[in-house]
């Protein structure tokens, strides 16, 4: 199992923990990748909190949404509503979101679905985020695929990171990646 460390500033606020704490948290159970998720600060506070954890993150580090500041970055991950706001045609889209940010720069997309994971398969991204494995409190909204997930995720050629809800010691045969945000306090 490796461990995709997501690190919500909302939800770091609402438990009081401190930035750098869940990333050296993170960092101490072996995570390789920590994507930082920010929904309501401005790309400045954003910018910051970036290089800050550059500072001390050596692993992976991904941006949630914010392609603007992939350069602070490894990659970014988005969205499906994200993901078509750039284009209409998901392959015209990967292709201007690689010229925004780079080819070397790591893209990763959020997936819930079979349908989802079969274009996601025509595109040229590093991975897929699959869920919601159980319901959360930052995604009321998500439809919880529960013991589908792994075979759901049978069908995605890129690697696949479990997203919602899961847990350090959830096992899956076709996941690499376990998305573990407040889990991990």
């Amino acid at each position: 199992m490796e461990i995709y460390a997501l690190c919500d500033a909302d939800m770091l606020k609402e438990k009081g923990v401190d930035l750098l704490f869940f990333a050296e948290r993170a960092k101490s159970l072996g995570a390789e990748v920590l994507q930082y998720r920010n929904k309501h600060a401005d790309v400045a506070t954003i910018k910051a909190d970036l290089i800050t954890l550059r500072r001390i993150w050596e692993g992976f580090l991904i941006i949630n949404d914010h392609y603007e500041l992939s350069s602070f970055c490894d990659g970014i991950h988005i969205g499906q509503e994200d993901l078509y706001a750039i284009d209409t045609d998901p392959l015209r889209a990967v292709k201007i979101l690689k010229m925004a940010i780079g080819e070397d720069k790591l893209i990763g997309l959020s997936t819930h679905n079979l349908e989802e994971i079969e274009i996601a398969n025509t595109l040229d991204i590093n991975y897929i985020g699959l869920g919601a494995y159980r319901a959360t409190a930052t995604k009321s909204d998500a439809k919880v695929l529960g013991d589908q997930l792994d075979a759901i995720a049978s069908h995605s050629k890129h690697p696949v990171a479990a997203i919602g809800g899961v847990k350090l010691d959830d096992r899956f045969e076709y996941v690499t990646y376990h998305v573990i945000g407040s889990g991990l306090l």
